[in-house]
């Protein structure tokens, strides 16, 4: 072997053992769609962190997507918008989750009611990834977020039931308002905007923001999400070192 065949070869495994050594570390989110409608995810990400995929996309019923996350720290949000399509005036609208008329939502949070599943990742000394469900702007498609290979606490946690179908009357939201079908349910902050079911003023605190007949609705359904913002399930998580984080709308 010539010793420039040598260094090549060299050159070869090198490259290889570097791609490896970083495709080993990837931490991946997984949107996966085993709903029987099509959803439009939405990832809006916490200030100074970048928007991953363009912040929206189409996702078909029974088909998924990945998407690496950034190799630093990293915290954001992830929804479903349901009942999307472009109206008579070419603009994209969706029933729940809307993010201003747009299939990218590039980096727009999205309307209430919608179920949120929260992520913080990559920080701490052993590479700890944090997740929770929140329905405290209220539920419209069910979903869970499952890691993949973590080690330590590393739960599945999240709401598989169906909220949309139990809804109780005064927190339907329908589309069309008021006489259309249900297709959301409304947290009782954005039913009756009140300070104290909003937690809001004298009520946004600990000690003064409790929970609620609406807020124990979501919480007897889905014990293990946040239902009201002082609300404090035990989802602090120690996951340490995940190759993926899956979000999977009704698992």
């Amino acid at each position: 072997m010539t010793h420039s065949s040598s260094s090549f070869t060299l050159s070869l495994l090198l490259a290889s053992f570097l791609f490896f050594t970083i495709s080993s570390n990837a931490l991946f989110l997984t949107l996966v769609n085993n709903c029987k409608y099509t959803v439009w995810p939405a990832i809006q990400p916490n200030s100074g962190h970048p928007v991953l995929a363009g912040g929206g996309l189409q996702l078909n019923p029974l088909t998924h997507q990945s998407i690496p996350f950034p190799d630093t720290h990293w915290s954001g949000r992830v929804w479903a918008r349901t009942g999307c399509s472009y109206n008579s005036n070419h603009q994209f609208t969706c029933l729940t989750g809307d993010c201003g008329g747009r299939l990218q939502c590039n980096g727009a949070g999205g309307s209430s009611p919608a179920t949120l599943a929260q992520f913080e990742v990559h920080h701490g000394d052993r590479d700890f990834s944090s997740y929770g469900v929140s329905l405290v702007d209220g539920f419209n498609v069910p979903l869970t977020v499952t890691p993949h290979e973590g080690k330590g606490v590393c739960p599945v946690v999240g709401c598989k039931s169906d909220l949309v179908a139990t809804c109780p009357p005064p927190l339907q939201h329908r589309v069309p308002l008021g006489h259309g079908p249900v297709v959301a349910c409304k947290s009782g902050c954005e039913a009756f905007h009140t300070d104290e079911l909003c937690c809001k003023n004298h009520y946004n605190s600990p000690q003064t923001c409790k929970g609620s007949v609406y807020s124990t609705f979501f919480k007897h359904a889905c014990p293990a999400t946040f239902t009201f913002a002082h609300d404090s399930p035990s989802l602090i998580h120690e996951c340490s070192s995940p190759r993926e984080l899956k979000v999977i709308f009704c698992h």
